[in-house]
């Protein structure tokens, strides 16, 4: 196995474009930094949308400064967190995950605002981002962070390879006493519920070894997995999904950039943590890896 690399800087990275639901995920970030022990660093991308606005209201790259120090200056004072900020041009498809690497973060909140009503930088592009991301991302909408993620459900497939969630997953329910809720896909094929049954008895090992309290659940149909883990984390008021994006990769009969998207934009407004198969990453995640 290789070599873990552990050049991480203890960051959480927060772009904004300055809009309501992206104040929002500065709101959850620094939230969450502050349970982490990490440092936020808040950034905005300087593209074609940012020059045309500011033409618009008549005023110039200071604006987009006086804002992030503003940010910075409320936030600090408020939560004692150490806030860095940057305003960089560039395109918010390839330097924000630019931006990540050089800053080794460890973590990215973004606010979306959805696929349908009103979207300004991040709500379109969202998915693109969140799949070319070299770390973690949790998603969130307009809904408030609260007392952090006390119910995360942690959604479990042959298709999904979850076992590269569990570190993430044992962390979160460490620092939030939180309860995951295992959510297991139906299988009808005698080897593909075989395989199932030995990734879900390695991930509840890693929990039980940890004293991690969870609850195992199986879905009831075979279909819309997606929409039935919504409708779950409903029932069970959970405050975190965190699943395993594949970007980019479709299986027969299965669309994995749809389901992301279903999950991502879930009505119910709860936080989606991304987390993308380290041969996407710019580091080996070897801490986050079964044997």
């Amino acid at each position: 196995m290789a070599k873990k690399e552990n050049n991480y800087n203890n960051i959480v990275l927060i772009p904004t474009d300055f809009s309501e639901v992206c104040s929002n995920a500065i709101s959850h970030g620094v939230k969450l930094a502050k349970f982490l022990g990490y440092k936020v660093f808040i950034l905005h991308i300087i593209n074609k949308e940012t020059k045309a606005e500011l033409k618009r209201k008549g005023t110039s790259v200071d604006y987009i400064e006086q804002r992030l120090k503003e940010y910075s200056k409320y936030y600090t004072k408020k939560y004692e967190v150490e806030i860095d900020t940057m305003a960089i041009e560039g395109s918010i498809f390839s330097t924000i995950g630019t931006v990540a690497r050089e800053i080794k973060a460890n973590l990215m909140v973004m606010g979306t605002h959805g696929k349908k009503g009103l979207q300004r930088v991040f709500g379109s592009y969202a998915m693109k981002i969140v799949g070319e991301s070299p770390v973690p991302v949790v998603v969130v909408q307009k809904r408030a962070f609260k007392q952090g993620y006390r119910h995360i459900v942690f959604p479990v497939s042959n298709d999904l390879e979850p076992r590269q969630a569990v570190q993430w997953a044992k962390l979160m329910a460490k620092l939030f006493n939180a309860k995951i809720h295992i959510y297991i896909s139906p299988e009808k094929e005698t080897a593909r519920r075989t395989s199932l049954g030995i990734i879900t008895k390695q991930i509840t090992k890693v929990f039980d070894d940890e004293k991690v309290v969870y609850s195992i659940t199986t879905a009831e149909k075979s279909s819309g997995f997606a929409e039935q883990i919504i409708s779950y984390a409903v029932l069970n008021n959970a405050d975190m999904i965190m699943i395993m994006t594949r970007p980019n990769i479709d299986v027969a009969g299965f669309s994995f950039s749809s389901w992301d998207e279903k999950l991502m934009f879930n009505e119910a407004q709860i936080p989606v943590m991304g987390i993308n198969p380290i041969e996407y990453g710019y580091q080996y995640y070897e801490w986050s890896m079964l044997t």
